[in-house]
């Protein structure tokens, strides 16, 4: 089975794609490669706090670190100072 694509590029021309005959591996030239500056500016993010891949193996969403997060505060000792700043 034979089927055609037509793809349109960046550069405003459009081409019809075989997909039989596209290669089945790429080799990406990497040395032209530039930073994800959109990295920098989500680890400037107030609250962004960056999980180990254990930790992320464990826990799947936000609400669950936070659920945790919130069970192990609550069994802390309580002390003359608050561990939480009032919002």
């Amino acid at each position: 089975m034979q089927i055609r694509l037509k793809v349109k590029y960046m550069k405003k021309t459009n081409q019809n794609i075989d997909l039989d005959e596209m290669p089945e591996h790429y080799d990406f030239d990497y040395s032209k490669a530039k930073p994800n500056h959109y990295a920098a500016i989500l680890a400037e993010q107030e609250g962004y706090i960056k999980l180990q891949p254990d930790i992320k193996k464990v826990f799947k969403t936000s609400e669950q670190v936070n659920n945790i997060l919130r069970a192990i505060i609550d069994s802390l000792p309580r002390t003359g100072k608050s561990l939480m700043k009032s919002t």
